[in-house]
This record gives structure tokens, sequence and C-alpha cells, in this order.
């Protein structure tokens, strides 16, 4: 084999390109390879010293303490341990425990779940060889893979693992997987030849750390290692930390949110009682609770059972979710990039077909090339695996006689068979150069008629359409011998007859094409992001009904910006001969854009993009580093799954959006009535301890939202948090509650003229029972009447209420400071309550637009 030569061979210390495949080596290290010399053990030692051991860089990881740290400083448990701070110092040590309990399991769940990342480099870690066969000082030698240094020469045979990157030297039929870093299921062969393309799927005389060979021989000239190589780009990609995901955007602009209510009413009050009455330690205090009282201090609590309960219900469909709070980002996703092999399809070659030169199917196609695939001796590939077990079975009255073995200079492999008197020899190899070997071609009828030009470039016509439709092809020629042959070598292999092909195919998942339909009824956009070849990502889209728009090439992207490249993707549902970093790019670039992108893969060459999305979901049968790299695992081998796991996610941000409207409308309503009311009122209209007891019952009777089923129109369409949305629903129904809560104020203290404990009791009754019967009014964007809610939260609500009812009109209460109730005021309430609730149903269509 010839290996190129030139000057442009660089030091260790030399900048690397990019492509270093593209860069012919230099003339001396030629000779040294040529000569199969390698480095000298002291030259090997002072490389080592100087660029460090071929191990993946694994110490990029916060220590513990940072990462508490990091969550502690989210303005949402900031808040919430504030507030338990308070109910501490001021005696309120129930509230204290439950508040620093609910914070520590979010935080605690939080940062366990973080540890993926490190599991993803052990991952990668395992995928590496462990020792390899290098030349030092003239000789062969079994190093560890972690002693491989820059410029070894290092020999590797089938089965071998690929210890780093580099150059190919030699090659003796090398036949190398790559499918983990390009996605492309069929062997790929190497040799010296320097390769003209910067993608790593068309780098011929490249080998790339991770990567198999499955046949034949070949020497390697080592150009990368560690963290320089593939591998070690894609280990560097999975430490990084990614942009917040759509989950944790909404929980920090809710911390934000309910931050500035806070803040806005704890002033208020503290400026007027400063005005009318001078500080006093009450009027402190009684500011205070208004900040606990608007605290959702079960949040955490909340999101936790809604999820953990939407990853129960998943599991029971083999869907192992690794990061809760990926249900509600699957739920809010708008946008899905999947790699084409192992997860549309089968990653595995199938013999899906057989046709002759006229493109007709053909059994005698089939029959010949399983002869071939049987009797032929030699490598055997996944494509002869193919044939065997996907074929009709062959006449089994034909017996070897002889074979040429299948070898990458003539690219073909034949056989002879004998029965009787009677000799043929079949030969399969790759179709164009087969068809320039046959001088007749067999038609549909069995006759064999001589090939003239017009039709030999028909046949290399429907040669190259079968293949734009994605198919790989093997050609089928034979030849009668004599009967007395007993031998075949390549120079027999003239004068062929055509007979036809056989297609392959690497075939869509059965359940493919109705989740991929699923997903986009569901408005979810669904691009495919592939390390093949156009033709083939075609072919699939076609197969599987996807509405695709635009294609843009691996090559293309490079040369395009950030923001060229975000307006280009937005725009384009297929990308082909994408590098795995490119990959992660594409996503990043959509994320940018506003939308919530999944990323569904199943190899090493997918991990950065999995990492890299709002919520990474990979396949049974994918890689470990995948899998590692994943938020959420598909176990079965049905893809509805992902569709049925949209719809939970939908489900789960539907409640937990309903306790968010509910408590920041209804806390920051009350907290607004009694500062309004402490204006007017020569006493405070509650004292702490009972709007921190308003606040604990209230909160009691939402634990049962999690179970709580959605309206059809949430499951409908992507979901993700809209702040402004919340936002909007709290100044349409705070203040609605606060009105009601004001016209209260007045009937008791106009109307009744009430003194301040009975005042007190019936204003708290009032106030309960409009926070806890408005749940079933705002819980769906429905008639409240038609939609009936779950029997546990039916039962928590109601119960919170009765609670709430016997605490503040019995003997129970008067720890409190609260007095039985005449039944002139009760009915008051109630008549109040009944028309609050209407007003509630009549303005929610405003305040839930």
């Amino acid at each position: 084999m010839t290996i190129h030569t030139g000057s442009s061979f660089q030091s260790p210390k030399s900048r690397e390109p990019q492509a270093f495949w593209l860069v012919p080596i230099g003339e001396a290290m030629c000779v040294l390879a040529s000569r199969r010399q390698g480095l000298t053990s002291a030259e090997a030692a002072e490389r080592l010293a100087r660029d460090g051991p071929n191990v993946i860089d694994t110490h990029r990881h916060q220590n513990l303490i940072a990462k508490m740290a990091r969550r502690v400083a989210e303005p949402l448990v900031a808040i919430l341990l504030i507030s338990a701070a308070i109910s501490g110092a001021t005696g309120d040590w129930r509230s204290f425990v439950v508040i620093v309990l609910i914070v520590a399991l979010s935080i605690v769940l939080d940062v366990v779940q973080e540890h993926k990342a490190e599991s993803t480099i052990a991952a990668l870690q395992r995928s590496i060889a462990v020792t390899t066969t290098v030349h030092r000082d003239g000789l062969p030698v079994e190093l560890p893979v972690r002693d491989i240094v820059r410029g070894d020469v290092v020999e590797l045979r089938g089965g071998d693992l690929v210890p780093a990157d580099g150059i190919v030297l030699t090659s003796r039929g090398a036949l190398v997987n790559e499918a983990i870093l390009t996605g492309e299921p069929y062997p790929v062969e190497k040799s010296p030849e320097l390769s003209k393309s910067p993608s790593i799927a068309d780098a011929n005389n490249a080998l790339f750390a991770g990567t198999t060979i499955v046949g034949g021989e070949a020497v390697m000239l080592v150009q990368r290692i560690g963290g320089k190589t593939s591998f070690g780009a894609i280990a560097a990609s999975v430490q990084t930390r990614e942009a917040p995901t759509s989950f944790e955007r909404g929980l920090h602009g809710l911390g934000v949110l309910i931050l500035r209510l806070t803040a806005f009413l704890v002033l208020f009050v503290l400026l007027t009682q400063l005005v009318r009455h001078g500080l006093s330690l009450e009027s402190f205090m009684f500011a205070v609770a208004l900040a606990v009282g608007l605290t959702p201090e079960l949040l955490p609590m909340i999101m936790t059972v809604t999820l953990a309960r939407g990853a129960v219900r998943m599991s029971e469909r083999r869907v192992v979710v690794k990061r809760l709070s990926a249900i509600h980002d699957l739920g809010a996703m708008n946008v899905l990039c999947t790699d084409k092999t192992g997860t549309l399809t089968e990653a595995k070659i199938a013999h899906v077909g057989n046709f002759d030169a006229d493109g007709r199917e053909s059994e005698r196609v089939a029959e010949l090339v399983q002869l071939n695939s049987r009797f032929a001796s030699g490598m055997r590939s996944n494509l002869d695996d193919a044939i065997l077990a996907g074929a009709p079975k062959s006449n089994n009255s034909w017996n070897h006689v002889d074979d040429a073995p299948f070898d990458f200079g003539r690219r073909r492999a034949s056989v002879l068979v004998g029965r009787r008197d009677e000799r043929q020899m079949i030969t399969k190899g790759a179709p164009e150069a087969l068809l320039a070997l046959c001088a007749n071609m067999e038609r549909s009828d069995g006759k064999a008629v001589p090939l003239d030009n017009a039709t030999r470039q028909k046949i290399l016509e429907l040669i190259e359409n079968k293949s734009r439709e994605g198919l790989r092809l093997l050609g089928v020629a034979q030849r009668t011998m004599s009967p007395d042959c007993t031998r075949v070598v390549p120079e027999d292999e003239v004068a062929l007859t055509f007979i036809g092909c056989a297609a392959f195919l690497d075939p869509p998942k059965a359940t493919a094409r109705d989740a991929v339909a699923r997903l986009v009824n569901a408005g979810i956009s669904v691009k495919i992001v592939s390390g093949d070849a156009a033709p083939v990502v075609s072919h699939l889209v076609e197969m599987l009904g996807i509405p695709a728009r635009g294609i843009l090439t691996g090559d293309e992207i490079d040369t395009l910006t950030d923001r060229a490249l975000a307006d280009r993707a937005v725009a384009t549902d297929l990308f082909v001969r994408i590098s795995p970093e490119q990959k992660g790019r594409i996503v990043r670039v959509l994320r940018l854009s506003g939308n919530t992108v999944g990323f569904l893969g199943d190899g090493i060459n997918d991990a950065t993009a999995i990492h890299a999305a709002d919520v990474g979901l990979s396949v049974e049968g994918g890689t470990d580093v995948a899998r590692e790299a994943a938020d959420i695992i598909l176990l079965a081998p049905d893809l509805g799954v992902l569709a049925d796991g949209v719809s939970e996610g939908r489900r789960t941000y539907a409640n937990i959006m309903k306790y968010v409207r509910m408590g920041t409308s209804s806390n920051f309503g009350n907290m607004l009535s009694m500062a309004l009311a402490s204006l007017a009122l020569p006493f405070l209209p509650l004292t702490p301890l009972q709007i921190l007891l308003n606040n604990l019952l209230y909160d009691f009777s939402e634990i049962g939202i999690p179970f709580d089923s959605a309206d059809a129109t949430s499951l409908a369409r992507p979901q993700a948090w809209n702040i402004n949305s919340v936002l909007g629903f709290t100044l349409v129904m705070g203040p609605l509650s606060s009105l009601f809560d004001l016209a209260t104020f007045a009937v008791l203290q106009l109307g009744f003229k009430t003194d301040v404990d009975v005042f007190r009791t019936a204003w708290f009754v009032e106030s309960i029972a409009t926070q806890i019967l408005v749940i079933f009014v705002i819980r769906t964007t429905q008639r409240a009447w038609s939609s009936r809610p779950n029997r546990i939260l039916l039962w928590t609500s109601l119960g919170a209420l009765a609670v709430a009812l016997s605490v503040a009109l019995t003997s129970i209460g008067r720890f409190a400071g609260f007095v039985p109730l005449p039944m002139p005021i009760l009915a008051a309430i109630a008549g109040l309550t009944l028309v609050y609730l209407a007003a509630a149903e009549a303005l929610k269509p405003l305040a839930m637009r």
C-alpha cells in the first residue's frame, strides 16, 4: 500500500489541525513506520510526562458543598429557607421543621441526579481498550492503553478496540465499525489513501478511539490521545453545565415573582404601620407573617409528588426516569431531534429484497446470493449474516467445490458449486465493479443475452436509483464452468452473466411510524440529525411519513455562525453527515431560539446532544454512554411510549401549574386584603398565628393536586412555564379575592359591628372557605361542573375545610383566639362565598387567557 509523504508532520508541541487525517504525514515518519520501529522508551517517557496519560479527564466535577450552595442560591429555595428561619425565630417550630425537611429532600434528590455526568464518563472509560500492541524500541510490546503517546505505532487486529485517534499506516482488509461515532451501521474499509473530506464519516485513512476493528488488520500512527480524541471531546461535552432546562427556568422565574410580591407587601405594611401607629413589635410580626403567608412552602413537595407519580406511571410502561423534572421538560418539548440508527431504525442490516437486471423482484438472485454467502470462506460480513438469516432456503442439491474469498482489492467473492455434472461460479460484490466484468445479462425469463452499452447504462441508472432510496446493494453474477472444473481463482471472474442485486436496509422500527405521527399531531416538530448520507435519511423520512422541510449537511453547518445556524435549523428538519459536536451545536442553537428541545439517541456520538438538550432520551440497546447521559430511557421497543411520556409530562405540568396559580393568587389576595385592612382597622385583621394556620390548612387542601386529571386541551399542545401568565392570573384572581375580603370586612364592621375576636374568626372562615372551594373552579379551563376532580383532591380539599371550620367554630380554636359565630354572620359568609365562586367562574377565562 502506498503511504503519502510530505513535510507537514507536526511535532507534539505544534498546533493540531481539526481534521488531522487531511494532512499527509512526514517522510521521516513514513520510514519509521515502514520499519515498524516506533518510539524509543526514552522518547515515549518524555512525551508521557509532557502530554499526560491517554485517559479521559474526569476532574471537572463540583464538590458536594458547591452543588448544594448553587441550589440554595435559587430565589425560591432562598425564600423558603428565610421563611423557615423566621418561623423558628417566632416559635413556630412545626413550620420550621416541615419547610426545612421539604427543601432538604428536594436538594438531595437534585444533587443525586447530577452524578449522571460522572457516570457518563465512567461509561466512556469502560468503552476504551485496556491494553494494546505498541512498537517500542523496534519490538512489539503489550502496553496499557493509558501509556500510549503521540507518535506511537499501534498494531490492531479483528476484535480490537481502537485506543486513540490516528492515521492508518498500513491496512490488510481492515474493516471498522464506527457506528458509535457516525451512526453508520455498515463497517467502513480503512486504507492509507489520503482522505479529502473533513468529515469523520469519510475519513477512510483515520481510526478513532472507541471504534472496533471487525475484520482485517491495520497499523496506526497515534495522532491524538486522551481528551484530544473524538472520545475526549464527547467526554468534555457531557461534563459542561448546559443552559438551564425549561423546568429550571420556570422555577427560577416563579421564585423571582414571589420575591417581588413579598417585598412589595411587606414594605407596604411596614410603611403604613409606621405612618399610622409607629413601628411596633406586633406590626413587625404581622409583616413577617404576611411574608411567610406568601411563601408556597409546599411547592417542592407538590412538585416532587407530582413528578414522582408521573415517573411511576411511566415506569409501568418500561420507561426509566432518571431526572424527575425531565417529565415536565418532556411535556414542554416542542422540538424533538432524533438520531436515525438504533432509535428510529433497528440498527441492524436486513436483507429486504432482490431484483433482476430489469428491476423486477427475483427469486433467482435470492438463491444465488445465499449459495455464495453459505459457501464463501474467509471473512464473513454482516451482509452475509443478513442474507442467510432472511433469504429463502436455497437448493441444497448444490455442493461446495471451491471458492475465491473476498478481498479489498477485488471487492468481491466467488464460489464454485456443483451438482452431478454441472459446475457454476457465483460471484457477488460491489454492483458497479461487478457489472464491468459482465458480458451478458440474464432476463426475467431466464435467458442470457449480450450486454450492450445502452443496457449496461440502464442497469447503472437502476443501481443509482436504488441507492438513492437508501438501499445498500450487492451485485450477483454467474458463470457456467466446465463439468471437470475443481478450482476457481480471481482470474476466472471474467465474461460473467449479470443476474441482479440483493438489497439491504437498516429497517425502521415497527412502531416508529405511528410514534412519529403521534408526536407530530401533538404539536412537536420532529427533526432527524444523523451521521448518515442524505439519500439514506431521505428514504427513511418517506417510509415514516415525516413532514420534513429542507436538508442541511455537516459541511454546510461548519460554514455558518450560530445565529445563521439558528435561523436555518428552525426551518430545517433533516441534518445529514453530522458529527457528534455538530449534533450538540444544533441542539443548543434551537434552545437559544426559544424552543424546548429533546434529543433521542443511542450511540456515543449522541451523548453530546443528549446532554445539551432540555430532555435527553435514549432507547433499549443504546450504549452505556448514551443511557448514562440521558434523562429518560425507553426500555420498551415500542416507541409509542415516548408519545405517552409527552402526555404524562403535560399532565404533570398542568397539575403543578394548578398549585402555582392557586397558591400565588390566593396567598397574594389574602395578604393584600390584610395589608389593606390594616390601613382602615384599628387592629390587625388576623394575628400572626391565625395567618400561619390559614396558610397551613390551605396547603394541606392541595396535597391531592398531583393525583388530579388534566384537561384534553392541556395535553394537546406543548406546555411550558410562562411566568407572565402566572402573574396575569394572580393579578386577576388575587384582587378578586381581596374585593370579596373587603366586602366581608365591611359587612362585619358596618353591618354586624363585631368585636375584634368575632371579626377575626369570621374573616378566617370566609378566607379559608373561598381559598379552598375555588380550587374546584380554577383547576380546569372548562366549566367547573363539567370536569370532575380526582377523589383524592376532593377528600383533601373538603377535609381541610372541615378541619378549618372545626378549629374556628368550636372550642378547639380558643388557643388561636377564635370564638363561636352567630348564625346570621355564618349565613352572610356563606352567601359571600357563593357569589365569589360565581364571579371566579365568570372571570376564569380572562385569568387563564
